[in-house]
């Protein structure tokens, strides 16, 4: 098992990878920001999915989750219908048109990849992705699930010096 330093150099590490995010936000087109290109994402992995597993699946409320879904739909991205099983339910599903501006947005995300990681080997690239499915797949697909709480970080005692 790693030490705490190890785990305190992941944190920092975690902390600088926002920059890395925000640039990827930053090609994304702006009539689709960052949440809606998430729900695309999650539809276009899964395919049809109730609107309340996409906010699950996203760790957000269904409020915030509805705004998303409400922006994709009224650009032809998606579609929502009722759910056969619960009709106060709403399954969502990509349009053809919704499926065109996804495969944009992971051209794009691709071409920056590309480009900041030109000078990586197949082999450092591949093992990237590695590390980085075994991470998600550590933190489980759905971060809704309860996890055990962590143990306490260590801490040395100290006892009060005399006089």
């Amino acid at each position: 098992m790693a030490g705490t330093a190890q785990y305190e150099e992941l944190v920092r590490q975690f902390s600088a990878f926002g920059a890395v995010k925000r640039e990827m936000n930053r090609i994304m087109p702006a009539d689709c920001p960052s949440g809606s290109a998430s729900v695309l994402t999650l539809l276009g992995r899964y395919g049809d999915l109730r609107m309340s597993r996409v906010a699950e699946l996203l760790s957000v409320d269904l409020s915030v989750t509805s705004r998303h879904v409400a922006h994709l739909a009224e650009r032809g991205w998606i579609e929502r219908s009722p759910d056969p099983a619960d009709k106060r339910s709403r399954i969502l599903r990509l349009t053809p048109a919704g499926r065109i501006r996804l495969d944009e947005l992971f051209r794009r995300t691709t071409r920056l990849l590309a480009e900041r990681l030109g000078d990586w080997s197949d082999e450092e690239v591949g093992h990237l992705a590695q590390l980085m499915a075994r991470l998600r797949d550590s933190f489980g697909e759905c971060r809704t699930v309860p996890r055990p709480a962590p143990p306490p970080p260590e801490q040395t005692t100290r006892t009060p010096a005399s006089t």
